[in-house]
């Protein structure tokens, strides 16, 4: 189908007015009249009706216009996934994360993207409480799992392992827990209202954590104000691997029960909303975050997760 056609015939939708639409597209009045009834051909209606004084949109045309504005959406996410048209990609780019992973990872990336991409403006809403996406009109959110909600697409960004530690200072006053069900008899930190947790042993044998059945003497909801508190000997936690790897590496904290994994999977989501078209805003985004961070997780280095993750993309 004629992409220009379609060009026009929205643009006059929305001026009302064939002429203008024509001269903005570098059209005279003519040949703008001339694409348009050959537009009108190929779908077989009137699109726009036309009188000597006014044009207005005829009832195919009210109908037609979504979708032709999703054919030109799509037309511009794929020469944006095919690295042309960058300087076209513009608008304002609304994404929501946890401010943790995104003051660690994505913040010291953003001058990066924005110079990349001058017509892209960024409205970042940073925090460690998910906000929703659909009311609060995000067009791209990071997410720890996928969820289950039939309006969300996603693309997965990386793996997410998860692991418990606890600082020197705290094993050497309570010891070290040998298995999970020792961890009752430690002091724990939990992450807001942390869910009970299925983990597999060396042998496949199966055990489970549940912070509700243990005592939590801190409960915090900021992840920075969670790892402090891990580091400053306030007790044991379960963390992500992307947050403490830095500090495992350094001897600040320690990893516990190494032997022990949880039966899923975690892994960080990209979601959008499966209704939105896939803009051309948000896929370079997507894939500037995938090249940028998925590719090679900095914190799978030299725990054994060197591996490149899936990058499949997944209907919630």
């Amino acid at each position: 189908m004629d992409t220009e056609g379609i060009k026009l015939f929205v643009l006059a939708a929305e001026k009302l007015n064939i002429s203008a639409a024509g001269r903005e597209l570098g059209m005279p009045p003519a040949v703008a009249s001339a694409r348009l009834a050959k537009l009108e051909k190929a779908v077989g209606a009137d699109l726009l009706r036309r009188s000597t004084r006014k044009v207005a949109l005829s009832t195919e045309g009210a109908e037609f216009l979504p979708f032709a504005r999703e054919i030109l959406a799509q037309e511009n996410a794929a020469m944006a996934a095919m690295g042309f048209g960058n300087e076209k990609v513009s608008g304002t780019l609304r994404f929501t994360a946890s401010s943790t992973f995104a003051q660690q990872y994505i913040v010291p990336l953003v001058p990066e993207f924005l110079e990349m991409y001058p017509g892209i403006n960024l409205d970042l809403r940073l925090s460690d409480m998910e906000l929703d996406l659909i009311q609060g009109s995000f067009d791209l959110a990071l997410r720890d799992s996928v969820l289950p909600d039939s309006n969300l697409k996603a693309r997965k960004l990386a793996e997410d392992r998860r692991i418990f530690c606890a600082s020197p200072e705290y094993l050497a006053k309570w010891g070290c827990p040998q298995s999970p069900r020792d961890l009752s008899a430690h002091q724990l930190i939990a992450f807001k209202t942390q869910a009970a947790i299925t983990l597999i042993g060396p042998n496949g044998e199966k055990g489970e954590f549940n912070p509700r059945n243990c005592r939590n003497r801190l409960i915090i909801d900021d992840g920075l104000s969670y790892k402090i508190a891990t580091m400053a000997g306030a007790g044991i936690a379960m963390h992500a691997l992307w947050s403490v790897h830095h500090e495992l590496s350094t001897g600040a904290l320690v990893q516990l029960l190494p032997e022990y994994r949880m039966d899923s999977e975690p892994a960080l989501w990209l979601v959008y909303p499966k209704s939105n078209v896939l803009t051309a805003k948000v896929r370079v985004f997507i894939d500037f975050l995938l090249q940028r961070i998925g590719e090679r997780p900095p914190w799978l280095e030299g725990f054994g997760g060197n591996e490149q993750p899936r990058l499949s993309d997944q209907q919630t």
